[in-house]
């Protein structure tokens, strides 16, 4: 059975139909999951190996028979292990129905199969008892349902119903209890990352809107490599705290909860965003710990374990508060089903008794529902915005006309600050122009730059008040681009619009180049490695299951990955792939291009890195890659 897939074409802005196996969404899935990752994570996998050796030694020493409940098995690595530390019997439970597939011809391979099943179900779907799944409950809990968050794939449900339904009262439990930390910090760099920050750029002044700078922001944790976040740039003002612990050989809880920890202000600065991060204990003593800590919390950072699967936690606090070396304060994490939030009190412990918990942050403003955090970033990256800024002071004069062509960007007003007659923008969503409504308002612009919701191949000149574009702009920046060259899409646009522009109409950027430099990944690498063997067992089916899906076309394609967080070594120097001149129309036939990159040091090739540059001006060049030359030393 075929299905037609509608998928919107982030390079000609179109809706295109294509069809497809009825399995495509599976094939989708495994092909850019991080299993590899996982399963060469051999801190975690030694880690679970020695908790479930315990905790089958304990349960043995009582003389009870060791049944294993292994929830969301994956490759059925877990179960196995159990098997060959004296397990009687594992019951693996994996709801994805290819992994699970995966797991049996795992278990089989490796001569498992007379002691572990393989059920292909949630967790929540699993019966007990005579013609059930399980004949009995297990009395050794083994799972890993953990995000960088902790809690973010349903491990409290998942937990809160085995407890009541498919395990035994005093059963042992691997990982046996995890615990959260969190740190309080300021940090321009990150808060950058939530807040449109005040700018002046030579000479022009841009504020943000009053509604955005109050606004809680988006709710939803922001997960990176916090190890290439260098310490210098931000400031910690708490210590780091311990939130709270969750036992997992204990009846779970996914009911709303609240937990804080008190604290003198280490020195005075702006408390703006959370660090957190969390370990598994893997035993009762704690003596075996898989820590998510990132490698600047270690003695000897390389000895770090790294790992994608699990990363490290960003939360950005509602507000901004003021804090004073000496203060007495209170972190306070809340936590449903699925996600954390955090906020910051002065402590005082008759108000921790009478006052609410506060409630999850959600945005009133639009603009964390328009713009991402990458995106935040960008708009406050000071250097960036002085590019355009003196470009667009470069090609401006009084009698312009202006048409700027990118999603919620910050273009019109400074086009409009710098003195241009009229700016039109074209904005893609009706949320998207009324954030930039907000932007205008709040520096007092009531006039002169007018928002069109309009596709650029329907612009008329009625639409312009019957003026021609002198200064066509952009940065380009489009919300459905996900990959450096989705950003074409500018071009389509200045093509469509070719007939309404002046005959000496400035194009800005007036060109773009795609860049391509070989590199050696210090880690990334692991994402896609080959297991063969994972800890003594052949995982080798899970390897060809990953191949079937990679050989889909569109799975083929280049994955987008934030090039700061993983660090590479370049084999070659970056070259020029292709170059596109904007101030001309799209060609009518493909553009191609071949060529080669000589080596220039010895190492192992994992991939290439592609960037986008824009020429904005003779002079002036705004780069999404690079920003210095190729030494010996990592690029981060």
């Amino acid at each position: 059975m075929k299905t037609f897939c509608g998928r919107a074409n982030p390079t000609t802005g179109a809706l295109d139909w294509v069809e497809e196996s009825e399995e495509y969404d599976y094939h989708q899935e495994i092909a850019r999951s991080c299993y590899a990752d996982m399963l060469h994570d051999h801190d975690r996998n030694e880690k679970y190996y020695q908790g479930i050796r315990e905790a089958v030694a304990r349960l043995k020493a009582r003389g009870e028979k060791v049944i294993v409940l292994d929830i969301g098995t994956g490759t059925g690595l877990l179960s196995m292990m159990a098997v060959t530390a004296g397990a009687d019997f594992c019951y693996a439970v994996e709801v994805f129905k290819p992994m699970a597939e995966a797991a049996q011809s795992i278990v089989e391979r490796n001569g498992f199969s007379d002691k572990i099943k393989i059920i292909n179900k949630h967790s929540t779907d699993v019966t007990v008892g005579a013609g059930g799944d399980m004949p009995t409950r297990a009395n050794l809990l083994i799972t890993e349902l953990f995000d960088t968050e902790l809690i973010g794939e349903g491990a409290l449900p998942s937990y809160e119903h085995a407890h009541q339904h498919l395990v035994q009262e005093g059963c042992e439990a691997v990982p046996h209890r995890a615990t959260v930390y969190a740190q309080l910090v300021e940090s321009e760099l990150l808060w950058g990352w939530a807040q449109l920050q005040p700018m002046e750029v030579k000479g022009v002044r841009l504020l943000p809107p009053p509604a955005v700078s109050r606004c809680a922001g988006a709710h939803s944790v922001c997960d990176i490599q916090l190890s290439q976040v260098s310490p210098a740039s931000f400031k910690p003002l708490s210590p780091l705290c311990t939130m709270f612990s969750v036992d997992f050989s204990k009846p779970v809880s996914s009911a709303f909860q609240s937990h804080s920890a008190q604290f003198v202000a280490r020195c005075s600065g702006r408390g703006q965003v959370v660090l957190s991060w969390w370990d598994l204990h893997m035993d009762p003593r704690g003596d075996v710990v898989c820590t998510m800590a990132p490698s600047w919390t270690y003695p000897h950072q390389k000895r770090a374990p790294w790992r994608d699967h699990w990363m490290q936690s960003v939360y950005f606090l509602p507000e901004e508060s003021k804090v004073t070396e000496g203060d007495d304060l209170c972190l306070t994490v809340c936590h449903d089903d699925y996600s954390l939030w955090y906020s910051l009190q002065a402590h005082s412990r008759q108000d921790q008794q009478t006052e609410a918990p506060p409630p999850r942050p959600s945005c009133t403003c639009q603009a964390h529902l328009v713009w991402t955090r990458p995106r935040f970033g960008e708009l406050n990256d000071g250097r960036r915005t002085e590019s355009y800024v003196q470009a667009l002071r470069s090609v401006l004069k009084e009698d312009a006309v202006c048409l700027s062509v990118s999603d919620g960007s910050l273009l019109p007003v400074f086009a409009h600050k710098l003195g241009a007659k009229k700016v039109y923008s074209l904005e893609n969503s009706r949320m998207s122009k009324q954030l930039i409504e907000q932007v205008l308002g709040a520096n007092a612009i009531t006039g002169g730059v007018e928002l069109l919701e309009i596709r650029a191949d329907h612009l008329t000149r009625n639409d312009l008040g019957d003026e021609q574009i002198s200064v066509l702009m952009g940065e380009p920046y489009f919300s459905t681009s996900l990959l450096p060259w989705h950003s074409l899409f500018f071009w389509y646009c200045r093509t469509a619009l070719s007939g309404l522009l002046r005959p000496d109409a400035t194009i800005l950027p007036c060109s773009a180049s795609l860049h391509v430099v070989a590199v050696e990944f210090q880690d990334l690498w692991r994402i896609r490695a080959r297991c063969g063997r994972c800890e003594g067992f052949d995982v080798t089916p899970m390897d060809e299951m990953v191949q079937r899906s990679l050989d889909f076309r569109e799975s083929r394609e280049a994955e987008p990955h934030p090039l700061w967080e993983y660090p590479c070594r370049a084999l070659t120097q970056s070259a020029t792939a292709m170059t596109f001149d904007f101030t001309q129309c799209v060609p009518s036939q493909p553009i191609s291009c071949q060529g080669s990159l000589p080596l220039i040091r010895t190492g192992c090739c994992q991939g290439v890195a592609l960037w986008m540059e824009y020429q904005l001006t003779d002079d002036i060049t705004v780069s999404t890659g690079l920003t210095a030359p190729i030494s010996e030393q990592i690029l981060i």
